[in-house]
């Protein structure tokens, strides 16, 4: 499960983007994961609640999971067509001439700050 490094890894750039933003408490976080970037949510989420406890900057913050689905692009026919359905052969032309446009990507979409008062 490698879930676990990409956790630890988004964790320390939180911690490096509240640093920077002399933030000392976060609500939430929300996560875009691209549907064949081989991250599994439920893994994701799932190290991270582990993960946040040790985390005072973390700790009790909500996790949020946005899917980017996969889009294959043909460069045939020029038509984009969802990659999972699909795979690597464009269903408008038959052409195996195509590439992924999105859905290979995590990234921290958003972070929401407690407000100090």
């Amino acid at each position: 499960m490698h879930e676990l490094g990409v956790v630890f890894h988004c964790i320390k750039q939180i911690k490096e983007i509240a640093a920077a933003n002399n933030v000392t408490k976060i609500n939430s976080v929300t996560i875009e994961i691209g549907e064949v970037s081989t991250v599994i949510p439920y893994y994701f989420e799932d190290c991270w609640n582990w993960a946040i406890k040790k985390e005072d900057l973390l700790m009790d913050s909500k996790l949020n999971i946005e899917v980017i689905p996969a889009v294959t692009h043909c460069e045939d026919c020029l038509k984009d067509y969802p990659t999972v359905v699909h795979g690597k052969t464009c269903p408008h032309c038959g052409s195996a001439n195509t590439f992924l446009l999105e859905g290979n990507e995590l990234y921290i979409k958003q972070i929401e700050v407690q407000e100090d008062v």
